[in-house]
């Protein structure tokens, strides 16, 4: 196993990362303590510290073979330094030690040794002295040395420790010594360090959550072979290893609490204090000073900082130690669906009767889970029914596993959605069974399906030539293929093709699915027939139960939603809203509530918005599911109707989970909803990085409507701002080009209102003053767009020097967005009135010019003819005239009269 000097050494934004919190400048600190698990890497960031100081570097390496040898520490001082007379001195009075009749302890020679020991620290070269892995350090060792070092306070000294509270007292290096806790790698490091594996992204993911970010075991992992879409193997040895030893910095009592802890699925303070009594909180304490546990967040909930750890708990226990501990865990648990799972993994399967009766008990409990939209919890119950119901009852067995491949699919749980896919194999031959199990298998397997060309192979081929399972199969192709491989086209091809098997089998379900896959991709797409493809869709019965998102009127009203038509879609989507409720469905559930939110955000009610989008939020993460399209709502509404800064958080971390996942529909939406807020937020700069990625994302997706991600006038904004008009105006031409060639007017008022900031740009205010106000009148029933046009409005006129307009247009935008509770808009307007009146006691008798325009008004203003001053300028009359209208415009003047009383004329 590679140590993690390979991270160190290898990772220079990881060495920053570990040593950021230690001071850049040592020259005031002499000694320092990194702590933190085996395999964190404090030996590596000892030696980068140490380096950073310029001084050669005296390294003293105990090993827990010496931990229990007196003196050893000294002795390894000794020889290192052994040049020097003390040096020398010291080792023989080490040799007198270890030869001694009795403990040196207390006596004189004990003496004799602190004295050499200082001797030899204040005598040696300037150094940096380094004490790695001071656990093992001898306790003989160890007390000469601290009290030698008091001696010489002016060596720097660093000295690494697993676990140490820097609360509780001093460390013997030095009773004022700097702590630093080495941090754990993020994702992105994680990501740098395996690059050599060459992981996708849900394995770096996954990865990191099994390593807690500790290098050491992310890389022990990584080289047993530990691959994105593989059931979790057994830990490795060299993993195991590590974890050992990390699990024997604290006390056997604390190990068999966190035992406890590893065998629930959701374990709390309050079930472990149950189990513990008083003692449970002074465990978990030193649990959470060893770093095996994170540090509570104020939910209770007890998380490992690494999953392995609880893995390997678990995997240390014999079956008959592992099942009384989940029958203690069943006598204490109050949830009814967690004792059932405790009291299901503590029966004795090796009883046919006790088998029977439990895998009754667990369906029951999974029933009871899903309903309460855990599904994680289902899959788990629904998979122990199926494996402890007898294989004689194939048919029940049968029903249970697929039960379970559907559960485990619902949350994504593919190891699980494997092993009860392989029990559906095993134990029924018929087609619709078998492929129902391998096309929840695919679904389980979202986007880290691997061999995926081989599965549908192999549905195909269960189908035994029946077209309404190829047509299932084939509307699963057609989402992989637009999702995964980015084949929009195939995936119409493929999702038409399914919905002609579908209707020739007579399955009206199947094909209503497939036509609403085939008009959301025409949609996107461009194509003319994306409308009457799910005008067909909603013509069709449907006689099996499907999710309320996948169908044609959850398209339809999102449809809606893109032709700002908020009020129809609203009225589509609240009955939707209550069917996902009653059939338990967190995902369709999430997908309505995120949806209604859109709407209300659309139509002003941010109130409603805010109700909507936090129940979507709260919904997704109590149910694990994955946060993208969560965090991309809760971004937009809280950036509108809140804070901008909680927003700017929920858009960071859906962009980090959609790269994890690979899931480039909801990086796109909120890397937009990133650069929207940082946009609005008047940071350009910032929005432009963001914006870009959106559109190069956009344009490999080939997705063509402007009307369903609405990102073109903000970069179109965020590019005139950083002085780039001409991409703009390319940008703006062409958008509006193909907005106008598919009939989505419901974009043009945006690119109108960006357009006109170019005008302004160019100094054409008349023009842009016009079509802002023309927007706004466009915007009458949506309030929120049409304040920030009137806020446009409002800067273009304070640029045209035309402040009483200026102020009318932003006091209706903050009237606007005041009443609707927009409260960042709020601000922003509110701010824009304030600069005007601010402003209006320092514009004197004449507003700001360019230099060109003040000589020219000047002149202007004194009387000379325009050749006059063309020929004192060396310019063009034409160039004249031109500047003469720019400042008109500018001064709202109308003959060189009015300007001679505006300027004050040049007295050459």
């Amino acid at each position: 196993m590679q140590d993690s000097a390979t991270w160190f050494t290898g990772l220079r934004h990881t060495h920053g990362t570990a040593l950021s919190i230690a001071p850049d400048d040592l020259g005031g600190i002499r000694r320092v303590v990194l702590f933190g698990p085996p395999g964190i890497g404090k030996t590596t960031a000892a030696g980068a510290l140490a380096r950073r100081s310029g001084r050669p570097v005296l390294r003293l390496a105990p090993g827990p073979q010496d931990a229990d040898i007196p003196y050893t520490g000294l002795l390894e001082l000794a020889l290192a330094l052994q040049p020097l007379r003390a040096a020398r001195e010291l080792a023989d009075a080490l040799d007198e030690a270890g030869t001694g009749p009795t403990s040196p302890h207390g006596s004189a020679l004990a003496l004799r040794l602190r004295r050499l020991t200082a001797t030899v620290l204040r005598e040696a070269p300037p150094v940096m002295l380094v004490v790695d892995n001071t656990q093992w350090l001898d306790e003989a060792s160890t007390a000469v040395l601290g009290w030698a070092l008091r001696q010489a306070p002016e060596l720097p000294a660093i000295a690494t420790e697993r676990t140490w509270r820097p609360a509780a007292g001093g460390h013997w290096i030095d009773e004022d010594a700097y702590p630093v806790r080495v941090p754990a790698l993020s994702t992105h490091q994680i990501a740098s360090l395996l690059s050599p594996h060459r992981p996708d992204p849900h394995a770096v993911a996954r990865l990191h959550t099994r390593s807690g970010g500790n290098p050491a075991l992310a890389l022990a992992l990584a080289e047993a072979g530990v691959r994105s879409g593989q059931d979790d193997p057994t830990l490795p040895p060299a993993a195991r290893r590590l974890l050992g030893e990390w699990l024997e910095t604290v006390s056997h009592d604390v190990r068999e609490l966190l035992t406890l802890a590893a065998l629930d699925d959701r374990p709390d303070r309050e079930l472990l204090a149950r189990l513990a009594g008083p003692a449970a909180d002074h465990l978990l304490a030193q649990a959470e000073t060893a770093a095996l546990i994170d540090p509570g967040d104020g939910d209770g909930q007890v998380r490992f900082t690494a999953s392995a750890v609880g893995t390997e708990l678990v995997t240390r226990l014999p079956g008959t130690a592992r099942r009384l501990l989940h029958a203690r865990l069943a006598q204490a648990c109050h949830d009814p669906a967690r004792r059932d799972r405790h009291t299901t993994l503590a029966a004795d399967t090796g009883d046919p009767r006790t088998a029977r009766h439990t895998a009754r008990d667990a369906a029951r409990a999974a029933g009871h889970a899903r309903m309460r939209g855990e599904h994680p919890l289902a899959a788990e119950l629904s998979l122990l029914a199926a494996q402890r119901t007898p294989h004689e009852d194939t048919g029940l067995l049968t029903e249970r596993a697929l039960t379970a491949v559907r559960d485990a699919s619902h949350c994504g749980d593919l190891p699980r959605a494997r092993a009860a896919t392989r029990l559906v194999l095993e134990h029924d031959t018929s087609p619709a069974q078998r492929v129902g199990a391998l096309l929840a298998l695919i679904d389980a397997s979202g986007q880290h399906l691997h061999s995926a060309d081989e599965l549908f192979a192999a549905a195909i081929h269960e189908t035994a030539g029946r077209p309404d399972l190829t047509a299932q199969i084939l509307l699963r192709q057609a989402i992989w293929a637009n999702v995964n491989e980015g084949a929009p086209e195939q995936a119409a091809a493929l999702a038409s093709h399914a919905a002609d098997l579908a209707r020739a089998a007579d399955d009206t379900t199947t094909a209503a699915l497939a036509l609403t896959m085939q008009a959301r991709i025409q949609r996107i797409l461009g194509h003319p027939e994306a409308h009457t493809t799910l005008e067909r869709a909603l013509s069709l019965p449907r006689t099996a139960p499907v999710p309320v998102n996948a169908t044609p009127e959850h398209l339809a009203a999102r449809h809606a939603l893109f032709d700002d038509r908020p009020e129809q879609a609203r009225t589509t989507l609240l009955p939707l809203l209550v069917q996902a409720q009653r059939t338990g469905d967190v995902e369709a559930t999430v997908d309505l509530l995120r949806s209604l939110a859109e709407t209300e955000l659309r139509t002003g009610r941010c109130a409603k918005a805010l109700a909507y989008a936090h129940r979507a939020q709260t919904l997704s993460d109590n149910a694990g599911l994955f946060p993208g399209p969560a965090c991309y709502t809760s971004a937009l509404v809280e950036g509108t109707a809140l804070r901008t800064d909680t927003a700017l958080t929920h858009a960071r971390r859906g962009i980090d989970a959609s790269r994890h996942e690979d899931n480039k529909v909801f990086l796109s939406r909120n890397l937009y909803a990133l650069g929207h807020l940082l946009l609005a937020a008047d940071r350009p700069k910032e929005a432009l990085e963001p914006l870009q990625e959106v559109r190069a994302l956009e344009q490999r997706q080939q997705v063509r409507d402007p009307s369903v991600l609405r990102w073109h006038a903000d970069l179109a904004e965020a590019l005139l701002a950083v002085g780039r008009p001409d991409e703009a105006d390319d940008l703006l031409t062409d958008t509006h080009r193909t907005a106008t060639a598919l009939g989505r007017t419901s974009v043009l008022p945006a690119l109108e209102r960006t357009r006109a900031l170019l005008d302004a740009a160019r100094g054409h205010y008349d023009t842009a003053a016009q079509r802002l106000t023309d927007a706004a009148d466009r915007l009458r029933d949506l309030p929120l767009e049409r304040g920030r046009t009137l806020l446009a409005l409002s800067h273009t006129e304070r640029r045209a020097r035309r402040r009483a307009g200026a102020r009318t247009a932003a006091q209706k935008a903050a009237d606007l967005f005041t009443a609707h509770a927009a409260h960042p808009w709020v601000d922003a307007a509110t701010h824009a009135l304030h600069r005007l009146e601010t402003s209006s006691a320092d514009a004197g008798a004449h507003p700001r010019l360019t230099g060109a325009e003040e000589r020219c008004a000047r002149l202007a203003a004194a009387g000379a003819s325009n050749r006059d001053i063309a020929a004192a300028l060396t310019v063009s009359v034409k160039t004249v005239e031109a500047t003469l209208t720019r400042i008109y415009r500018k001064l709202d003047l109308h003959s060189r009269v009015q300007l001679a009383h505006a300027i004050t004329p040049n007295p050459e």
